[in-house]
């Protein structure tokens, strides 16, 4: 999978009280959105994978998305 990144994307993860937290400029969303599209375009066990290292924003949570059937 490709990721298409808008420039000037923020993203943002948190868990608090056991809840996620995805906080993104318009940039952000947009970009989560082709990612999100193109998951659900991709076959089943298909999944990205965002940290701190990767994408987001220092100290965000680590997230993974996967696509199941």
């Amino acid at each position: 999978m490709e990721f298409r990144w808008e420039d000037g994307s923020e993203i943002r993860t948190s868990v608090d009280n056991n809840v996620i937290v995805i906080s993104a400029n318009k940039e952000g969303l947009l970009s989560l959105a082709n990612h999100f599209k193109d998951l659900a375009e991709s076959g089943p066990g298909g999944h990205f994978h965002l940290d701190e290292h990767n994408s987001l924003e220092d100290g965000s949570a680590e997230l993974i998305v996967e696509k199941i059937l």
